[in-house]
């Protein structure tokens, strides 16, 4: 097979962020429009109540199986991974009616006068996560052979509909927002999960042809045929039926055990690291800890305060765990595993620790003299009046440093770890979990808001050395160290701290004369920060300006 994975990978972490820019640019905008047009306790309802209920189902029914197929493409049958990604789909109606149920009957609301519209979006986002889970033997399917490009635009299609369908509504109705909401989500994944469909049956129908050489056309140039079909001998489906589930026999068996016993191994883990994502706004919904307005205010605060992780981090992540599932066996020690690959991963995972480190300190200090400039741009003078959003985004700055290492780390580990370490490990994160709730509730009975950050920087430290632990043992017998990136330039550091000192005397005597003239200060001195680091690690950096620009150079980090 000629497609090369750590390319493949590098290419999905950067659509990835590009996507995630312009989602969360949309996301912003809407949001900001909802509060000044709608009002903070609508906003709380959907960012908080409804896009739990989705992350929830969509998080059970999906993440364990996705995980555990998406490293078994050459060792088990196909059908039994088209049959394993499929029983998602019952999951999710399970799940559906069971949240439904907690969503409309447990939880309380607090707002008669969105209780039938509210009702109807829980309806709505459980038809929307099953529809979803029918189109995820499509995305397994892209992701395993690089249909990078068309996940990413399909990505970018849905958010662009979700957005068009939504924002059309409302202009009609402004009191109509929950209706729209719903309506948007359903509408738009049902399109998507139709167009993967199309794309598939297109493809398939297309692919003998260019094999023969006798495939034009007007409306696809050749050089995105080429892309599209070459290297893609081992893409054996010959119709759209192959990606439904089926009946394979007793001898072959419908079902691979060793999928099987992987994958409830990820669902046991999914269920805590659900808690420990989502924590914070389960404790919102389950006690009356905030309203629905402070919701809304921590959830924007939030939200703008996760933009390296939602921008940068999590694609990094999600592309990195597939690219160490291919590399890194998990069954076999390292000394017994092909060198070339392992040496290659463990440069891969030291550029990415030192990467993630870097920017979460960037965001650390640079956010301490810019959080109420962000945050005065955003929401206007009356949203930080009361000092709290301020705060907010200062404290979770600190939260990104410990979230960056912390996404590195554990990704290796989750792509590395044996089905035994993995069960072992459920306990942990049973113990983490735990700990985080009642650590939530307890600090934000004490510190307000802001104890949901500090809990939350509490258990991912705790994650973190845990994961360190185990890279550190997995490679005790090698001469290979590939967690010394997280030790980041000397050079870099003393800019990042004169920076930081800089920008802090901008804050306090500056910003009140001139907000341009505070935001010119912060650019300056973050181009000098820039210039540090791709100083002290210019090797890194001429590397990957070769494999962004040079595609014809073999991709490795050597």
């Amino acid at each position: 097979m000629g497609r090369n994975l750590l390319m493949s990978s590098l290419e999905n972490a950067s659509f990835n962020i590009i996507f995630q820019i312009l989602f969360r640019c949309i996301t912003f905008i809407i949001n900001a429009w909802v509060i000044r047009n709608v009002g903070h306790e609508v906003l709380g309802i959907m960012n908080v109540r409804l896009l739990l209920l989705e992350s929830t189902i969509l998080f059970l029914s999906r993440e364990a199986f996705n995980r555990a197929c998406l490293g078994q493409k050459d060792e088990i049958n196909w059908n039994q991974l088209m049959n394993q990604i499929w029983l998602s789909v019952p999951l999710s109606c399970l799940l559906s009616i069971i949240f439904v149920y907690v969503w409309l009957k447990i939880l309380p609301l607090g707002h008669p006068e969105h209780a039938v519209q509210y009702e109807f979006g829980c309806w709505s986002v459980a038809l929307s996560c099953i529809i979803e889970m029918c189109g995820a033997n499509m995305s397994l399917t892209t992701q395993l052979f690089c249909f990078i490009k068309l996940r990413v635009a399909l990505e970018t299609f849905y958010i662009l509909l979700r957005t068009f369908l939504f924002v059309s509504i409302i202009i009609f109705d402004r009191s109509l927002a929950l209706i729209a909401f719903s309506v948007a989500q359903v509408g738009s994944i049902a399109v998507v999960v139709l167009c993967y469909y199309a794309f598939f049956h297109w493809y398939i129908k297309n692919k003998p042809l260019y094999a023969k050489g006798a495939l034009k056309s007007k409306m696809v140039p050749d050089v995105i045929l080429h892309k599209l079909y070459d290297n893609m001998d081992d893409f054996n489906f010959t119709s759209l039926r192959d990606f439904l589930p089926k009946h394979l026999g007793s001898i072959q068996g419908t079902f691979n055990k060793k999928l099987s016993i992987l994958t409830l191994s990820f669902a046991k883990q999914g269920i805590v690291k659900q808690l420990l994502t989502e924590g914070e706004k389960y404790v919102m919904s389950v006690s009356p800890v905030l309203s629905f307005a402070e919701q809304a205010t921590y959830d924007v605060v939030n939200n703008l305060g996760s933009l390296a992780a939602r921008f940068i981090f999590r694609p990094i992540e999600d592309s990195s765990y597939f690219y160490f599932t291919q590399m890194v066996s998990r069954d076999l020690p390292l000394h017994k595993q092909d060198q070339n690959k392992i040496q290659e991963s463990c440069q891969v995972l030291s550029q990415a620790c030192k990467t993630v480190s870097s920017i979460g300190l960037i965001v650390l200090v640079f956010g301490q003299s810019y959080a109420r400039t962000l945050l005065t741009m955003y929401g206007g003078e009356a949203f930080v009046a009361s000092g709290l959003p301020v705060q907010l985004l200062r404290s979770h700055c600190l939260a990104i440093v410990l979230l960056a290492i912390n996404g590195v780390t554990e990704c290796y580990a989750f792509a590395t770890m044996t089905s035994a370490q993995l069960n072992s490990y459920n306990y942990l994160m049973v113990f983490f979990s735990v700990s985080f709730l009642i650590l939530s509730y307890v600090l934000t009975s004490i510190f307000g808001p802001v104890g949901f950050i500090i809990s939350n920087c509490i258990n991912m430290f705790a994650r973190i050395v845990h994961s360190i632990h185990f890279i550190t043992n997995k490679y005790k017998d090698t001469d290979y160290k590939p967690l010394e990136g997280l030790f980041v330039g000397k050079i870099f550091l003393l800019v990042l701290f004169i920076a930081g000192c800089l920008c802090k005397i901008s804050e306090n005597k500056i910003l009140l004369q001139s907000v341009f003239l505070h935001i010119v200060i912060g650019a300056i001195c973050l181009l000098f920060v820039l210039l540090a680091w791709g100083y002290e690690n210019r090797d890194l950096v001429i590397k990957m300006y070769k494999k962004v620009f040079n595609r014809e150079e073999k991709v490795s980090l050597d």
